[in-house]
């Protein structure tokens, strides 16, 4: 396992997300955050998808030094996949059971491939390192959502 201060505040920001997540009454799943906007458990669904696609970016910039692919249509990835349905109880496991994976993999990522260059959806590069963390800055970014 690799100890490396990206891995440390990737943790820590996931655990801070969790707790407050935990928190979150289940009666405001279905109300959205705003008028107009996502319910709580459809922005609980986008965290899940935003996960999906970043493992793949972890691990492929990991193993291969470089990633480019692209980006996803949000909105199209949350209706599609019918997160307003699920139960609340349910989103909240699977993003734990995410996060401890995501985890895992940023944990175990070889300190020079932090540096790795990454192009999503044809933005400019940036290293592998500026995109875990800025993995854990939208969660908190949804998360402020969440709470509101």
């Amino acid at each position: 396992m690799m100890s490396t201060e990206t891995a440390i505040r990737f943790r820590k920001g996931m655990d801070e997300v969790r707790e407050a997540l935990l928190a979150v009454r289940s009666d405001l799943a279905d109300v959205p955050w705003r008028p107009n906007g996502w319910t709580r458990k459809q922005i609980v669904g986008h965290l899940l998808d935003s996960a999906a696609n970043n493992r793949q970016r972890f691990v492929r910039a990991a193993l291969d030094g470089a990633y480019s692919g692209p980006g996803y249509a949000q909105d199209a990835w949350v209706e599609l996949q019918g997160y307003a349905e699920q139960s609340w109880e349910t989103l909240l496991r699977w993003w734990q059971a995410e996060h401890e994976m995501l985890a895992a993999i940023v944990d175990r990522i070889p300190t020079e491939r932090l540096g790795a260059q990454c192009v999503i959806g044809g933005d400019k590069p940036v290293t592998l390192a500026f995109v875990i963390d800025d993995y854990v800055r939208h969660q908190k970014h949804h998360l402020g959502q969440i709470t509101a």
